[in-house]
């Protein structure tokens, strides 16, 4: 009632269990074909109450990637926390079928927001390259590190594909976020052999002739300056020295230089992330891609990385009970006490699991959460964050009367102080006295009845020691 432009998704939530880590939670849910409910950016608290919602205007545009980060601001060289994600429109059936399924379209950027919801940042891709959505990351000197995607004119008669072709090529890319200028950048074409790809150039053909070799899909950095960078269609994660570009390993693939443990080897992979000591996490997405058969059902994964031996094991699991076969997409994120959050990618779920994990066909183990989007509703990745949102716009209200008795509707769009709500009114908008002094929250709209007719109303947000953190425009009962 009091926002009647937004209309997120309703959240089922199936596992609530004490102990999770503290925060809410970040999807930026689509939809494969319709999207029940808007697509946008959408924050939700354990209940699946939306808190904070950032609709967009029409469907096939999406936002990816939606999480909190650390910013540092160019002027003040001070961090603060900062929201974060991709906008733009990927290569999905029947809008746009030009490029292999998933691929950004043209005229994509990455939006850094603050606490207050305003908009401090917009970085685009560089030299010709399209912003991809599966990767941007703020570093500590304040510059953002992205995968950037376009597709190479090529011919591609000597890997199966059309002479007439295209490759298309990823690239890491790091921007300063002061000047706007390209810091570094490593690409893959020039890299990484395409031959080894596992989906065959053939696929082209469904494409626009063009040929989906690679698809990076995650960076991460660790201290020593070595980049892991994730290739889903290589079924390959390959760790990069910034200094020359060089290789220093391959895990798995065709050319994969370690061996593999039970449990650990991975298919059509994401969100490769290096962990303290020696150790890999991912979402093995493990399946579901023609004309390549199910290979395994979709988990968490963390490897246990052995540089002298050259081995990887499996040191923890995380399944879904009942399994999932996600075909795209998905992540793992590590979470304080050893928890792990798991976004499902093509599958509409996301879980928080107790550190130990689980193994297949125990999905429910170590299960502190669960919940479900509506129908086919997705999120390329789900995050859990703390996170402290502050609008610099005012509360919203409403009011509507019955039967004599008056009913005022409070909501404030991404404040996660509120705890409760005032009401005033009165007979003159420029009059009011307070009438219901202190209302709780309770969840996104709080209703409040009263007994006074007004007609004008207006509400206040109080936060836990019960101060006005804000109040609203004056509204008046229809006529």
């Amino acid at each position: 009632m009091s926002a009647p432009a937004l209309h997120p998704m309703r959240v089922t939530v199936t596992t609530r269990r004490p102990g999770t880590a503290d925060g809410h939670i970040f999807v930026a849910p689509y939809n494969l074909s319709r999207p029940v409910g808007q697509t946008g950016s959408l924050i939700v608290d354990d209940s699946g109450s939306p808190v904070w919602f950032r609709p967009l205007s029409y469907s096939n545009l999406q936002n990816a990637d939606f999480r909190v980060q650390r910013y540092r601001d160019p002027r003040t060289h001070r961090s603060q926390p900062v929201l974060t994600w991709w906008q733009g429109s990927l290569a999905i059936p029947p809008w746009y079928t030009n490029l292999p399924g998933g691929a950004p379209e043209p005229g994509g950027c990455y939006y850094v927001y603050d606490d207050h919801y305003h908009l401090l940042r917009t970085v685009f891709a560089r030299h010709g390259f399209n912003a991809d959505e599966h990767e941007f990351l703020l570093t500590r000197r304040g510059t953002a590190l992205f995968i950037a995607s376009k597709p190479v004119p090529m011919d591609l008669t000597r890997y199966g594909g059309p002479r007439n072709g295209a490759i298309e090529d990823s690239e890491v890319q790091e921007v300063d976020l002061a000047t706007g200028k390209l810091v570094f950048s490593w690409d893959m074409l020039r890299h990484v052999d395409p031959a080894y790809s596992e989906v065959p150039a053939s696929d082209a053909s469904s494409s626009g002739g063009v040929w989906d070799a690679y698809h990076m899909n995650s960076i991460d950095e660790d201290s020593e300056g070595h980049l892991l960078v994730s290739a889903r269609n290589m079924w390959a994660v390959y760790d990069i020295t910034r200094k020359t570009g060089g290789i220093v390993w391959q895990l798995g693939g065709r050319k994969s230089d370690f061996t593999f443990g039970p449990d650990a080897e991975f298919f059509w992979q994401h969100d490769a992330r290096f962990r303290p000591g020696h150790r890999i996490s991912m979402f093995d997405d493990g399946c579901c891609n023609e004309p390549n058969p199910p290979e395994q059902q979709s988990h968490g994964l963390i490897l246990e990385i052995d540089p002298h031996t050259r081995r990887a094991t499996a040191a923890r699991t995380y399944y879904h009970a009942p399994g999932l076969y996600s075909a795209s997409q998905g992540d793992t994120q590590g979470l304080p006490r050893a928890h792990e959050f798991i976004g499902w990618g093509q599958e509409s779920y996301y879980s928080e699991y107790s550190g130990a994990g689980n193994s297949e066909g125990q999905g429910a183990r170590n299960l502190l959460y669960d919940a479900r989007m509506p129908g086919s509703d997705i999120s390329y990745r789900a995050f859990r964050h703390a996170w402290t949102g502050k609008p610099y716009y005012p509360p919203s209200a409403a009011a509507r009367t019955t039967g004599g008795r008056s009913t005022v509707y409070a909501s404030w769009n991404g404040s996660t102080e509120t705890r409760a709500w005032q009401v005033l009114a009165g007979r003159d908008p420029r009059s009011l006295r307070v009438v219901v002094g202190r209302t709780p929250r309770t969840g996104f709209e709080t209703a409040v009845p009263t007994a006074v007719r007004g007609p004008y109303f207006q509400v206040r947000a109080l936060d836990a020691r019960g101060k006005i953190l804000g109040r609203s425009t004056v509204v008046a009962l229809p006529r």
